[in-house]
C-alpha cells in the first residue's frame, strides 16, 4: 500500500510517497481503509520537528475516515464494513496520510451514513478541540455571549457553530472576505480582527462570558480587558512561547484561564459520536476548502500553512 512518510524533519518536500506493507490490527485496534484525511496545522509541527514523533520513518496525520478493513483481537466495538471517523493519530501512533491505518478504538466512532467521509475527516480534530473548549471547559451556557478568534479556521469555524447551536450569542473575528460566510454557519456579529478599535467594537456586541483565543500570546490581554465578570477563557492556539495574562483585569473580574490540547483529551468516542449526529442534523457544516490526493500531500502542508481560507484541507488516499 501506499503510505507519506517523512525520514528526517524538515519543510514539506520531506514528504514523500512511500510503498510499504499493508498494516495488522494488534489488541485493541482496527485496520482502517482511510477514504480522507484531515490535514491540520498540528501535523505540519510534528514534520518540522517542533513536536516530536516516536520514530523515522512517520506517517503524518491526525484525522481520518474510512472504512474497517479488519479487527484485532478482542475488538467488540467496531466490524469489517463498519464506516469510521477519528482523531488524535499522528503523535504517538503513526498517522492518517496513508491508504490503510491501524488505529485504536479509542480514537474512532461511527461515521453515520448520511454524513460524507470528507466531512468526517474535516470535523474530527477541529471539532473535539472546540467540544472541550466550549462544553468540556468553559461551561458555555445557552443565552450567554461567546467570543471566537479567528472564526475562519479549522477550529473556530466549527466552534462558532457549536456556540450558536448552545443558543449563545456568536461573536468571531476574520478577515472581511469571510464574514458572509461566517454569518450564514451562525455567527451574531463578524468583526474585522485588523480594526483599530477591535476592543470597543468587541465589547459593544456585548462583553464575552467565554473565549476561544487561538492566538493566546497576541489577545491573552485583549481577553481580559472585554471579558464579562467571572469569563471564562480557554486558549488552543499560539504563534509564540510566551502569552502575558493581565492580573488586575484578570483578578477584578475572577476570570478562569485554561489552555488545552486535543491530544490530552480522554475520550474521544463520545464527542465524536455527537459531533456525527450535529453534522447530519445540519447544525455544524465542515467546511472542505480544497483536496488534495495522496501524492500532493506536501502541497496540502503547504496550504494549511501559507494560504488562506475558510474550514479544512483534505487529501483523500
Amino acid at each position: 500500500m501506499r503510505a507519506v512518510r517523512y525520514h528526517e524533519t524538515g519543510g514539506p518536500d520531506v514528504l514523500q510517497v512511500d510503498d510499504v506493507e499493508p498494516p495488522e490490527p494488534g489488541h485493541g485496534e482496527v485496520v482502517v481503509d482511510v477514504h480522507a484525511a484531515g490535514v491540520n496545522p498540528v501535523d505540519t509541527y510534528f514534520r518540522t520537528g517542533e513536536y516530536p514523533v516516536p520514530e523515522f520513518p512517520w506517517v503524518p496525520g491526525s484525522d481520518l475516515a474510512g472504512v474497517v478493513g479488519a479487527v484485532g483481537p478482542d475488538v467488540d466495538e467496531f466490524a469489517v464494513g463498519d464506516r469510521v471517523f477519528g482523531t488524535g493519530l499522528g503523535r504517538t501512533v503513526s498517522g492518517t496520510h496513508a491508504e490503510q491505518v491501524t488505529a485504536p478504538v479509542d480514537l474512532l466512532a461511527r461515521l453515520p451514513d448520511d454524513a460524507s467521509f470528507l466531512e468526517g475527516a474535516a470535523v474530527a480534530l477541529v471539532g473535539v478541540t472546540a467540544w472541550q473548549a466550549l462544553v468540556g471547559y468553559a461551561d458555555l451556557e445557552p443565552a450567554e455571549t461567546c467570543l471566537v478568534h479567528g472564526g475562519s479556521g479549522g477550529v473556530g469555524h466549527v466552534a462558532v457553530q457549536l456556540a450558536e447551536a448552545t443558543g449563545a450569542t456568536v461573536v468571531t473575528t476574520a478577515s472581511e472576505q469571510y464574514h458572509d460566510h461566517l454569518r450564514d454557519l451562525g455567527a451574531d456579529v463578524v468583526l474585522d480582527y485588523r480594526r483599530d478599535d477591535l476592543e470597543t467594537a468587541i465589547v459593544d456586541a456585548g462583553r464575552p462570558d467565554v473565549v476561544l483565543d487561538t492566538f493566546m500570546n497576541e489577545y491573552f490581554p485583549l481577553d481580559a480587558r472585554v471579558a464579562a465578570p467571572g469569563g471564562r477563557i480557554v486558549g488552543i492556539g499560539n504563534t509564540a512561547d510566551e502569552a502575558r495574562v493581565p492580573l488586575g483585569p484578570a483578578k477584578s473580574k475572577d476570570l478562569r484561564y485554561q489552555v488545552m490540547s486535543m491530544f490530552n483529551v480522554e475520550e474521544y468516542g463520545p464527542v465524536l459520536d455527537r459531533l456525527g449526529r450535529l453534522v447530519v442534523k445540519g447544525e455544524v457544516v465542515p467546511e472542505v476548502a480544497r483536496t488534495f490526493p495522496l501524492e500532493e500531500t506536501a502541497d496540502a502542508h503547504r496550504t494549511v500553512l501559507e494560504e488562506s481560507f475558510l474550514g479544512k484541507v483534505v487529501v483523500e488516499p
